[in-house]
């Protein structure tokens, strides 16, 4: 099996990208580790878009974790992970400390894991999962532009599954100029739907079979769709308070941009529908394209 070399430190990641025999745009995957069949499809369809080099950021990012939530448990299998990104077809894994992301400044007194500038995402940052994680999005996109600027990509590719993410992570490449084109990839899921996620492995048997209700909800809700947002609502609501054992965070359906719909469309609008929700210790999210309106 191929190999992926390893840097830890901004120096080894500049050293092995200027080292590259490969000549092409450099494509970015950045992940939190803990890779799973989601990752690998990220990975593959950045090795199929670019001759050059593809490079594999493995850092869970401490910004985007409020307190009280999971940044002690998340899973840290970056040996795993190594095999996973070969065998895609990484050629660069960059595994950064936290002291290496985040190195404190002179006169500052943030300390590790902090930094003294971070990225305000703006008012699209205080919805959905920004009002349920107020600092969520600052961290993230605060971690993506510093890893734009150590790996200096000219594409990046991230999963649908975050599609507020995705949305926002376009936001700050586009509005700050950084010149890197941001794609999406379409979500990865289990044979019954379930979206892919590292979470999925902090779930019982049990509350696995409840998890599947956030997807077959989506689905309901696409159903539905082109008789009106009302009845999409009604149907993916039917299914999740349906569903005992499972803690609705929220439920939106929003057009692609994730603005509000207007209730009965005119015309067919391309949206999303997303939802959020807690099985016993863990948060899952999910998400899926919908077409509203317009056919019924």
């Amino acid at each position: 099996m191929p190999s992926a070399r390893l840097a830890g430190t901004r120096a080894e990641l500049a050293e092995v990208l200027s080292e590259s025999s490969r000549s092409g745009p450099v494509a970015l995957v950045p992940t939190m580790g803990a890779l799973h069949e989601g990752h690998a499809t990220l990975i593959r369809t950045a090795r199929a878009a670019t001759d050059g080099p593809v490079v594999v950021s493995v850092f869970v990012n401490p910004l985007q974790f409020a307190p009280g939530e999971d940044l002690d448990r998340y899973p840290r299998t970056l040996d795993a992970d190594l095999g996973v990104c070969a065998e895609a077809g990484a050629d660069l894994v960059f595994a950064p400390s936290v002291e290496e992301m985040y190195p404190v400044s002179t006169g500052s007194t943030t300390g590790s894991g902090s930094t003294t500038v971070t990225v305000d995402p703006g008012p699209l940052g205080t919805i959905l999962e920004g009002e349920s994680r107020p600092t969520h999005f600052r961290g993230v996109l605060t971690v993506v532009a510093k890893l734009f600027g150590l790996v200096r990509p000219d594409l990046a590719f991230f999963g649908e599954k975050d599609y507020q993410q995705l949305t926002l992570i376009r936001h700050l490449a586009r509005d700050l100029c950084m010149g890197v084109d941001v794609r999406g990839v379409p979500t990865v899921r289990e044979a019954d739907g379930l979206a892919l996620s590292s979470r999925n492995r902090y779930l019982s048997p049990e509350e696995r079979m409840v998890a599947v209700a956030l997807s077959r909800a989506l689905e309901a809700a696409r159903d539905r769709a082109p008789y009106g947002v009302p009845a999409a609502r009604w149907a993916a609501m039917k299914v999740l308070t349906g569903e005992p054992g499972l803690d609705l965070d929220y439920l939106a359906l929003r057009d692609g941009a994730l603005g509000e719909l207007p209730d009965h469309p005119d015309q067919p609008i391309d949206g999303r529908a997303l939802v959020a929700a807690r099985v016993g210790t863990t948060r899952l999210i999910d998400n899926l394209p919908i077409r509203f309106g317009g056919d019924a």
